[in-house]
């Protein structure tokens, strides 16, 4: 499964998207991100997750070739 990045991830990972298992939940995927890239547990614990464009909660079922992505927190002002 394909998950897009945003903002600090993307840009500490060096990439706009990233391969992961596939998950049968977004809070597998969340999990999953977490061991692959521990650097990043912190922030991915934090962030927001979409598919098909719609937020989602960790409890939300990704259906097969659905969009990920995954949304860190922003700050500003």
């Amino acid at each position: 499964m394909t998950v897009l990045l945003f903002a600090r991830i993307r840009d500490q990972l060096g990439t706009d998207r990233i391969t992961v298992a596939d998950a049968a939940t977004v809070g597998e995927v969340r999990l999953g991100l977490m061991k692959q890239y521990p650097q990043l547990a912190g922030i991915v614990e934090k962030s927001v997750f979409a598919v098909n464009n719609e937020f989602a909660d960790d409890d939300v079922a990704i259906p097969h070739g659905a969009e990920v992505a995954l949304l860190p927190p922003v700050s500003g002002g």
